[in-house]
């Protein structure tokens, strides 16, 4: 009873101390990279950098797309097979943001950047 009452106050504490608190949704490859702004920017870029996504409700090669980008630069999309949950989140106004959660120098696009989607409550 003692651990479940320590336990319960230090989450109260760590919640009112917090400005937010954030629930991963999904990790994902970044898709299209190769054709946006992560070359110019790798060497700045670190693992655990904020990133904005961005709805693109409007884009003609998919529907649900959401836009990568970090800093300011777009560095690719969340991937197609991945996005209809949390492109409906979006819609319905949920606050998403991502996160580099690993970069990796590899030949293959799919494979340098994981990006982790987490849901602010």
């Amino acid at each position: 009873m003692r651990l479940l009452a320590t336990l319960s106050l230090a989450l109260w504490l760590a919640v009112a101390e917090a400005q937010s608190i954030r629930l991963l949704i999904q990790a994902s490859p970044l898709a299209g990279s190769q054709y946006y702004a992560l070359g110019t920017f790798w060497s700045q870029i670190r693992v655990g950098d904020e990133l904005d996504l961005v709805r693109e409700a409007d884009n003609r090669h998919d529907a649900r797309a959401i836009r990568v980008d970090w800093q300011g630069h777009q560095l690719g999309y969340l991937p197609r097979v991945q996005n209809r949950a949390l492109s409906a989140a979006m819609d319905k106004g949920e606050r998403l943001r991502g996160r580099v959660a690993s970069l990796t120098e590899h030949p293959d696009p799919w494979r340098r950047v994981i990006v982790e989607v987490y849901l602010e409550l």
